[in-house]
């Protein structure tokens, strides 16, 4: 079935989305229909685009991006696909922060260090400490960070209400986060600034990996 390309955000933006989504799948961080981007429109904030629900994330096109209210997650024209099943996450972000882009992956070690450091209904966070990459996440105090990690819960917006909980409670937390066994997402005023900040933290979890040390993890809800 075809749909309607979006049109309040443009085909630029829908075309964006369907290239990085592209060169995710080739990097072996969207296997299969794994994983979601989305983006603010630049015409109107208010709207962003999100992949759609069960598709191939390295053959979209821009039939593939479906128009949402930002802040809600709520489907903004008729006719469209279903949008991706962890929409609330991202309207989430676009509430609490300043996000004009937000990438969920599976890359393999974030997902790794979202496997050991997971704690059942229980938030936790990973210390991250000392190493440059850090820099790459525009943190106050760019020598540590604490990166969060959320239950895996059944329902998708009960993972999207401890996530916008947890922004609202700790601003300066980085502009990344784990969910337990199920991967990184990342986040930032751009496309290009929300990859690049994917990448750093996925850089860091490898780190982590390589380092065969114990994860330093702290249950914090």
């Amino acid at each position: 079935m075809s749909y309607a390309p979006p049109t309040v955000a443009g085909k630029q933006t829908a075309q964006q989305l369907a290239q990085l989504s592209r060169t995710l799948y080739e990097r072996g961080w969207m296997p299969g229909t794994a994983g979601n981007l989305s983006m603010r429109a630049p015409d109107d904030p208010r709207r962003a685009l999100i992949t759609a629900s069960g598709r191939d994330k390295g053959d979209l096109c821009i039939q593939d991006m479906v128009e949402i209210d930002a802040e809600t997650g709520e489907p903004s024209r008729a006719g469209q696909a279903r949008a991706s099943a962890e929409t609330s996450i991202h309207a989430a972000l676009y509430r609490t922060t300043d996000a004009k882009a937000v990438i969920h992956v599976h890359s393999p070690h974030a997902t790794v260090v979202a496997h050991r450091a997971g704690l059942d209904a229980a938030t936790s966070v990973v210390h991250i400490e000392r190493y440059e990459l850090l820099k790459g996440l525009s943190l106050d105090d760019p020598a540590t960070a604490q990166l969060p990690v959320f239950p895996n819960w059944a329902r998708v917006d009960r993972i999207a209400e401890d996530i916008a909980a947890h922004v609202q409670a700790d601003p300066s937390c980085p502009p990344g986060l784990l969910i337990a066994d199920h991967g990184i997402t990342a986040w930032g005023e751009t496309l290009g600034q929300a990859r690049n900040r994917l990448e750093c933290l996925e850089a860091l979890c490898q780190l982590l990996v390589l380092s065969q040390t114990e994860l330093n993890v702290t249950r914090v809800s």
